[in-house]
């Protein structure tokens, strides 16, 4: 098991010890994995949560729509690691359709992930993250967000519904000690991108690397990075911002 990390905060003129303990869903491949590698880095506790099993001991198997699955996996996460003051919202299905070719339980489906998944994970490590009074709290939504994209109509409207659900929640509960934050990735190199490179979706990598003004495609390092400072007591004044990692593509 990786090595807690402690801080000493103050809360109401006392002095309390928060323990660092990490979830990271998505946390199996792409963005998710390199989020977990980073935080694991910066010394903290992190478990997994993803539909792919593994045989990994701080991995978790549970479906992020299903409460009860996830009520499963962190009652397991909290014997071995203790209370959940991280969590990184990296699990996400992509979608590639025309609108009105969309029937209602695909659209359901993609707002399943991106978006109720969230919720459900929030609402699961919230009272952790209150009984504390300290809690990081960092969604990843999408840079098509910004500008729409054609054939993700279901998941654009759910990416953009994360946003406004992290400005909603960075509100509630800042007066708690939880900060809410989320990244909306640009082009970044994981399997999932390079699955709808192969079926045509994206265009042409290289031109789409040539749009970005860093001249390169982004890494999920790149999206790690900056979860790790919003997970962190240094970010403790930044709350409900939406955090572009994308190479200047969207400013």
């Amino acid at each position: 098991m990786e090595r807690v990390y402690e801080s000493k905060v103050l809360k109401t003129g006392r002095e309390i010890l928060v323990v660092r303990n990490a979830v990271v869903t998505g946390g199996a491949s792409g963005i998710g994995l390199a989020v977990a590698a980073r935080l694991r880095k910066d010394g903290m506790a992190v478990a997994t949560v993803d539909l792919t099993a593994s045989e990994d001991e701080s991995a978790f198997t549970a479906d992020v729509t299903d409460s009860a699955q996830i009520d499963e996996a962190l009652a397991a996460i909290h014997r071995q690691f203790g209370p959940v003051t991280v969590l990184v919202n990296a699990a996400g299905l992509d979608s590639f359709k025309r609108f009105d070719d969309i029937a209602f339980d695909y659209w359901q489906r993609v707002i399943d992930v991106n978006l109720n998944g969230v919720f459900h994970m929030v609402q699961a490590v919230l009272p952790d993250m209150i009984e504390a009074g300290w809690g990081r709290i960092v969604n990843i939504s999408s840079s098509s967000t910004h500008s729409g994209q054609p054939y993700m109509s279901a998941y654009v409207a759910a990416k953009s519904a994360v946003n406004g659900l992290t400005k909603s929640l960075a509100l509630e509960y800042g007066p708690k000690g939880i900060t809410v934050n989320a990244v909306p990735p640009g082009f970044i190199d994981t399997p999932m991108l390079r699955t709808a490179e192969s079926h045509g979706y994206l265009g042409d990598v290289q031109q789409n690397i040539e749009r970005t003004p860093v001249r390169r495609i982004g890494q999920p390092e790149d999206i790690a990075a900056a979860c790790a400072f919003l997970a962190s007591e240094e970010a403790g004044y930044i709350t409900g911002q939406i955090l572009g990692v994308n190479g200047g593509r969207n400013t």
